[in-house]
């Protein structure tokens, strides 16, 4: 029985281990034999994007099948443009037609992935940070018992971090009703059960990368950069503000508690040295 094509599967595996600058490229002839509407579905989506046509084509003029360049005459008055290749392998074949769709093709990247996954999850658009060539952060899930800033782990699996769980994408995303579609319920339900104590963010790691976003902003000299990272949080500014001195007061408190201590001291031993004289 012959297996099914999944193209989705096909997208993400070798989108996992193609040049991440140029993307992977799909051709005419491989997506031409893809599900019914799974090419409309993906483009739709913003997970595939159309790119430069083929400048080389497979020749179907014989059974040989060579791969040759494509010789284009474009649209002139009246007459229509036309692509054909012009075989010199064999005298008896000459000029081979070629349909203009046939040289079609289409490109995914991290980036539309990134895209995808923040328009899916109803994020922001301008959240969306790339940390490297192997990390995307996309933005901040919330759960009803925690939060988590989900990353898009690039490379031989494209996979999405959070909570300590690191889930292939394929395994969350799929084509429902023509349309692709994320589980969030199971993201949600990850996010709630972090699956060790590292998952779980601390008040003071929190702090911290809040405090680290809010230098980011600033040095980009983004003028609203409060607001931004605070919309990027799911929380108010205030609420914020409220996160970032947390530590200013702590250490205050400590350095008052630091004093009171030292006073407290130097009154015993201004007492003891009274008492023994």
């Amino acid at each position: 029985m012959k297996k099914a094509i999944n193209p989705l599967q096909i997208v993400l595996d070798r989108l996992g281990c193609c040049d991440p600058v140029n993307g992977a490229l799909f051709l005419w002839n491989e997506v031409n034999n893809w599900p019914p509407h799974t090419l409309e579905i993906l483009v739709r989506s913003g997970l595939l994007q159309p790119t430069q046509p083929v400048a080389t084509i497979e020749c179907n003029g014989c059974e040989e099948n060579c791969i040759m360049p494509v010789i284009i005459y474009p649209t002139q008055c009246n007459k229509p443009g036309r692509a054909f290749i012009n075989c010199d392998k064999r005298d008896d074949i000459g000029r081979v037609p070629v349909n203009f769709h046939h040289m079609e093709q289409w490109q995914a990247t991290d980036d539309l992935v990134a895209k995808l996954l923040t328009k899916l999850l109803k994020l922001s658009q301008t959240l969306t940070q790339k940390i490297d060539d192997k990390q995307w952060h996309i933005g901040t899930l919330l759960g009803n018992k925690h939060r988590s800033l989900i990353t898009l782990l690039t490379g031989e699996t494209i996979s999405l971090s959070f909570s300590g769980h690191i889930v292939p994408l394929i395994n969350i995303l799929s084509i429902k009703d023509n349309m692709l579609v994320l589980d969030k319920t199971t993201l949600i339900r990850l996010v709630n059960s972090p699956a060790n104590q590292g998952g779980a963010e601390t008040p003071e790691v929190r702090r911290e990368r809040l405090k680290t976003r809010i230098r980011e902003e600033k040095a980009k000299g983004t003028k609203a950069f409060l607001q931004m990272v605070a919309k990027e949080e799911g929380i108010s500014v205030s609420r914020l503000k409220q996160i970032r001195d947390n530590d200013i007061r702590l250490k205050e408190n400590t350095q008052k508690n630091s004093s009171m201590v030292d006073l407290l001291l130097n009154a015993q031993q201004a007492g003891s040295k009274k008492s023994r004289a």
